[in-house]
């Protein structure tokens, strides 16, 4: 039997079959496998049908199907699916073959996937990809980072496929080595998280604090996506809030719980500021939000006890409006500028050399956090590449003066009617932090010294000379050997 396909793909849920139609699409043949494997039969006769896909009952048999060098990429649930289906597939590949792994897989696990399967000479590949249903069947954000020796092998296929912007250029590129791919993925989701946060803090403040409709935030939503905060989370949510409960004729969004799942890809960006030291607690924030959200039952018994401000907000309601806007901007810039902080710690850490103005525009189309102020970050990053931080690019720096009195209004109203906007909150205290020449960290490293004789460094001393104080007086002279800022 020749060899007919391009690429296999293992794993025909959502993003598995549409991933396959866009290749399909795209003049390349592909051999699919799924352990169901009356899901291949389905697939072949239903939206494959007629399509240069190849359905394949084995494992055996979708490596028979592919040229050399075999490319088969990993649809399925991160962790230990990904390691049983690799060690399936191993025996049947050859030097030089290549394996990928598409989907939200912790980038520890690729670091270690990558150099296991580099000595068995097989090239692997873990790569972000981003888009939803949509996207991977029209043209996703695709973040490949792991074997470098793979790319000219997968780079035709992963391009043409992507997105593009900016006169065809796709939303994909090689991010670097080992975890690389996943890296810059999880922490794309991390800020999603942020995001989605921040307009559903936009949404309650108008819903709850000013008493508007669905129909009315809608409206306001709609005619945002038109300026710089046109984006497609901000586009979706006009959507959702215009769509009607077929059975009750409510607004959807007022039949759904209010409790909100996650699959962990937060939470990992916020252990990995944690591990490098970066601060994003935007990020965690939003990660907190989710989590606050699914103790339904313990907030609705807290609702009965606990007691709030009830104010009616009787101001101008469509200037808070206004400034909700400004705020939910220069709060998105201050979730954007910590991810990238992130990536540039682990750029440092890892030797990965990320190019930050090209992941931005990665993230220009396909991806969820798709957005039109990507192309100023590109801008940016572009103009100066080792900037320390998006918050000092002159254009964010003007936007962030304009927007900061009525993002300060606006988590001053929230506070006095009881509505509570973390993420919101917690970028203008990001802000006012990075900003700070003196934090009161000067306080805790004295505690830290008084109770554990830490030490610390003196103002009038050389960065990296450290002392210690007896403060009781019989505390004696030895001081700790560790020093962790």
């Amino acid at each position: 039997m020749a060899a007919r396909a391009d690429i296999g793909l293992v794993g025909l849920a959502v993003m598995g079959e549409n991933l396959i139609l866009n290749m399909e699409s795209h003049g390349f043949t592909v051999a699919c496998y799924n352990r169901t494997v009356s899901k291949v039969d389905d697939f072949i006769n239903g939206r494959g049908k007629g399509k240069k896909v190849i359905g394949c009952h084995s494992m055996e048999d979708l490596v028979a199907q592919l040229k050399a060098p075999r490319i088969i990429m990993l649809m399925v649930k991160a962790g230990k699916p990904v390691d049983e289906f690799i060690d399936q597939i191993l025996p049947l590949l050859q030097a030089g073959d290549i394996l990928i792994d598409g989907g939200n897989s912790h980038y520890p696990d690729t670091v270690r996937r990558t150099a296991g399967l580099a000595k068995k000479g097989i090239f692997f590949v873990g790569t972000g990809v981003s888009g939803g249903e949509e996207g991977a069947l029209k043209g996703p954000s695709i973040m490949p980072g792991g074997n470098p020796e793979a790319w000219p092998h997968v780079k035709p296929i992963f391009q043409a496929i992507a997105a593009k912007v900016s006169g065809q250029t796709p939303c994909c590129d090689w991010i670097g080595p080992d975890g690389a791919g996943h890296f810059v993925k999880m922490v794309h989701n991390g800020i999603e998280y942020g995001d989605m946060q921040l307009i559903c803090e936009a949404y309650q403040l108008m819903s709850a604090g000013l008493g508007m409709s669905a129909e009315e935030i809608h409206r306001v939503f709609a005619e945002w996506n038109k300026g710089v905060l046109d984006s497609y989370l901000i586009e979706i949510t006009a959507d959702i809030l215009a769509v009607k409960d077929s059975q009750t004729g409510s607004p959807m969004v007022d039949m759904i719980l209010d409790t909100a799942g996650q699959k962990g890809t937060g939470k990992w960006t916020s252990q990995a500021g944690l591990d490098l030291g970066v601060a994003i607690p935007q990020i965690a924030e939003a990660v907190f939000a989710r989590c606050i959200s699914a103790i339904k039952d313990e907030r609705v018994l807290a609702s009965e006890k606990l007691k709030g401000p009830r104010k009616v907000y009787k101001k101008d309601k469509a200037k808070l409006v206004a400034q909700i806007h400004d705020a939910l901007y220069a709060s998105k810039i201050c979730s954007y500028a910590q991810g990238f902080q992130l990536l540039r710690a682990a750029s440092a850490e890892y030797k990965w050399k990320l190019n930050f103005g090209e992941i931005a525009l990665m993230w220009r189309g396909g991806c969820i956090i798709r957005a039109q102020f990507l192309d100023d970050i590109k801008a940016a990053y572009d103009k100066k590449p080792r900037l320390a931080n998006l918050l000092l690019d002159g254009y964010f720096k003007r936007v962030i003066s304009k927007a900061q009195k009525p993002w300060r209004n606006v988590v001053k109203t929230a506070i006095d009617l009881g509505i509570p906007v973390p993420s919101m909150s917690s970028a203008l205290n990001y802000y006012d932090s990075y900003r700070s020449e003196r934090l009161p960290a000067n306080l805790l490293q004295a505690q830290r010294d008084y109770f554990g004789a830490h030490m610390y460094e003196r103002i009038d001393k050389s960065r990296g000379e450290f002392f210690h104080t007896d403060w009781t007086g019989h505390g004696g002279k030895t001081a700790s050997t560790t020093y962790v800022v």
